[in-house]
Order: structure tokens, then C-alpha cells, then sequence
């Protein structure tokens, strides 16, 4: 696997010293240079999709809403320092406000952050803080510090949106969301800053709105929406300097240019329109990992009710189901919401263990395989095994539980065990 390569080869070549000084694209400035563009395109193309799928997949509810963010970003990107990077921009189905960059120019920003911006001029600070990051390399020079990764990635977990999986993501997708979600040191943070202000600028954006969103950010990490710490300031804190800094810049280049409230409250209206259907499943989500199943199937039908196209809310159903001991109820939910988002590597992945539960070998493993395809889970790989033992094919089930064993804690235990018991 290619990120698996780079990992291994960006921790010897740290450790050996070797590698060549390259220009930064954005500073201009000096830098140590282990990971070859190439490279670094491949890196970002390669985990784009998968780290997209464990952050909320995509909000493909508003396609028109996608269209926008894009060409908001492609203005924006045409003014960067790397303008010819393969940019690419996605909303992301997740009410945790955030935005993030992979190398190479793939960026995703959360539906739940779209829905606290006030205009197109602050989406075109969130965006074009995230070009930066992706121009001037930044989580590229991160890895070769040796911060980000390191050999032996298989085991590493992450936070997902409810934190069912943590732990259990395996291999190059794991690489994906240590990028996605590291924090970027301050020098980074007023790095991009400081030349995103610039593109907006020079495409023709009021720069004032990115003085405007860094005083938003720090008044609500001070605790006024606790919330927002798990996502956005978890990876670009917040700070009283960033906001003075910015303020200068601002002053020195001069403020004025477009907002566009209109057209961007505009762009956003049904994400507001659903916002009460996305709150009442964020409601049954809780409930349900409070054990509170009949009152965590009221808050999702109510979502469901509201908007019946989202599969996410079928997909939490049939997992509340399934606690609950339905998995007939369970097995009807999870195939309406692998239906409706046939991509998304959950949905595969809580059919197939579901059917599994069923008895349903040949289904499971079907959804397992293509869960596993997008994104590799320690769990898939345990009962792909258990299903090949089942069904006679011995050599199958020892190379899945070989997979399993490297993530380590109970999954892992579990998956020698088994090994050895073959072997015997």
C-alpha cells in the first residue's frame, strides 16, 4: 500500500538523515524535502476517499450545495502559490465544525461548520486557510518530522464521529485520518493565515471576514459551545495572537470586497432546514449509548420522518435495532441505508455484521468485502475469517485473521487465538 510505503520510507530516511532541500511553494523559504511531489499527490488521491468516509462520508443530500463549495475553493485555489494542484472540495456529512486538508490539495469542510459561517467571505477564510495548509505542504513536512506517522500504522485508531470504531481502522486509512486530524503547530496555523488572507484578497474577498471568524473561534473555545473543541480547534487552535496577527495583516492590505451573505444564506438553506432532523439523530445517538434504546427510536424516526434520503439516519436505526435485539428490524435498515449510500464503508461494514448474525455467511461476507474495499476495519477482517472457518476454507481465514491480529487489544487477541487454534 502506498501510504504504508511512504510511512516506512519517510521514518528511515528521518533517522538516516538523507534526503535534498526544495523551496517552499508558499514561503519561498528552505526546506528539508523526503517526500517527492509525486508522492505527495499520490498520498493525498490515494486517502481522500477513505478519510472522507471515516469523518461522516459525504452530505450528498444537497448536490448543489457541493457545486458551490467548489467553485468557491476553485476561485480561490486559481490565486494560490500551487495553482496547478489537483484541487478537490467536499462537504462532509458531519455536525462537528471543521475543515481539513490532505496533501495535494484535498479538502473537506463539515456540514456542521457551513451552518455557523455567516457569508461566502468566511467560507473563503476556512477554504483558503486549507489551500495553504495543502500549497505549503504542511502535513508533508510534518510526517518527514516524524509527527504524523511512523512504521507499523496497522494498529492506529482515530475518533469518528460517535467513536464506534476507534481503534479498529486499519492500514492506509489510518495514515488518512492522522493527517486529517493532527494539530498543525502555530507557526502553520499563522502560516496559512497569513497568505490565505492574501488569496482572498487577491480574489476578491473582504479579508476582514478571516479576522471576523478567528474572533468567533476563540470566543466560543472559551467555553460558550464546548462542543466545537472536539473538532475544529482540536486541529487549529485558536488564540488571542492569531487574531491580532490577522487584524495587522488585514490593516496593512486593506480591508473591503465581496461578502456575499445573500447568496451563501441562500446555499445553506437546507442545511438549516435540516437542522432539526441532524440534532434530533445527533439526540438518538446519545440516548442509545446510554442504553435509553425506546426514547433513542423516537428522536430517529422523528429524523427520519423529516428526511427520508439520508442514510445515516436508517444506518443508526438499525444499529439501535440490533442493541435492542431486532436484527430482522436491524437487517431492513441497514440495507435501505446501504441503498441509499452504497459507497459508504459503515453501512457495508453493520449489514455484514449483521447478517452474520443471521446466519447469512454468503451476505456477510459480500458486505464485508466492500466495507473493507473503502475503508479496512480489524473487525471485518476477524469475522471474514470467522466466515471463511465456517465454510471450509482454511487458508482464506488464516490470511484474515493475520490482518485482524495486527491491530492489536481484544479484536487482535481474538484473531491469534483463532489462529492458533488452525494450526493445531
Amino acid at each position: 500500500m502506498l501510504s504504508r510505503y511512504l510511512a516506512i520510507a519517510t521514518l528511515t530516511l528521518t533517522l538516516t538523515g538523507l534526503g535534498g532541500c526544495t523551496v517552499n511553494p508558499v514561503t519561498g523559504e528552505k526546506q528539508l524535502s523526503l517526500i517527492s511531489e509525486s508522492q505527495e499527490l499520490a498520498l493525498g488521491a490515494e486517502q481522500y476517499t477513505p478519510t472522507q468516509q471515516t469523518q461522516g462520508g459525504r452530505f450528498y443530500i444537497d448536490p448543489e450545495l457541493s457545486i458551490y463549495i467548489r467553485d468557491v475553493g476553485q476561485k480561490l485555489a486559481r490565486v494560490s502559490d500551487r495553482p496547478d494542484l489537483p484541487y478537490e472540495f467536499v462537504v462532509l456529512n458531519s455536525s462537528v465544525p471543521n475543515a481539513w486538508a490532505l496533501p495535494g490539495g484535498k479538502i473537506a469542510i463539515n456540514r456542521g461548520l457551513l451552518a455557523e459561517l455567516d457569508d461566502e467571505a468566511q467560507l473563503a477564510s476556512v477554504l483558503g486557510h486549507e489551500i495553504v495548509h495543502a500549497a505549503a505542504r504542511h502535513s508533508v513536512q510534518r510526517m518527514q518530522q516524524g509527527m504524523l506517522i511512523s512504521a507499523g500504522v496497522a494498529g492506529l485508531g482515530f475518533a469518528l464521529s460517535d467513536n464506534e470504531w476507534a481503534g479498529l481502522i486499519m492500514g492506509g486509512a489510518a495514515v488518512g485520518a492522522q493527517l486529517a486530524l493532527a494539530q498543525y503547530s502555530q507557526g502553520d496555523e499563522l502560516e496559512s493565515d497569513s497568505y490565505g488572507i492574501r488569496y482572498m484578497k487577491e480574489a476578491g474577498y473582504d479579508p476582514q471576514a478571516a479576522v471576523e471568524l478567528q474572533e468567533l473561534f476563540l470566543r466560543l473555545s472559551e467555553g460558550r459551545q464546548s462542543g466545537w473543541l472536539d473538532g475544529l480547534f482540536a486541529t487549529h487552535p485558536p488564540s488571542a495572537k492569531r487574531v491580532q496577527e490577522n487584524q495587522e495583516l488585514v490593516f496593512k492590505i486593506g480591508a473591503g470586497g465581496f461578502r456575499g451573505k445573500e447568496i451563501y444564506q441562500r446555499r445553506i438553506a437546507k442545511i438549516k432546514e435540516l437542522k432539526p432532523a441532524y440534532d434530533a439523530h445527533d439526540k438518538a445517538l446519545k440516548l442509545a449509548s446510554e442504553g435509553e434504546f425506546k426514547a433513542a427510536l423516537e428522536q430517529i424516526d422523528k429524523a427520519i420522518r423529516q428526511e427520508p434520503r439520508e442514510a445515516m439516519f436508517f444506518a443508526l436505526r438499525g444499529r439501535i435495532h440490533g442493541s435492542m435485539d431486532n436484527p430482522d428490524l436491524a437487517k431492513a435498515d441497514f440495507d435501505k441505508a446501504v441503498s441509499l449510500y452504497p459507497e459508504m464503508f459503515q453501512y457495508q461494514l453493520y449489514n455484514g455484521l449483521n447478517e452474520l448474525e443471521l446466519n447469512n455467511l454468503t451476505a456477510a461476507r459480500d458486505h464485508l468485502q466492500k466495507a473493507n474495499q473503502v475503508v479496512p476495519t480489524s473487525i471485518a477482517y476477524l469475522r471474514l475469517g470467522d466466515i471463511a472457518r465456517q465454510q471450509g476454507q482454511r487458508k482464506d481465514a488464516v490470511a484474515n485473521y493475520s490482518k485482524a491480529a495486527e491491530a492489536g487489544g481484544n479484536i487482535g487477541e481474538e484473531a491469534k487465538r483463532k489462529l492458533a487454534e488452525l494450526s493445531n
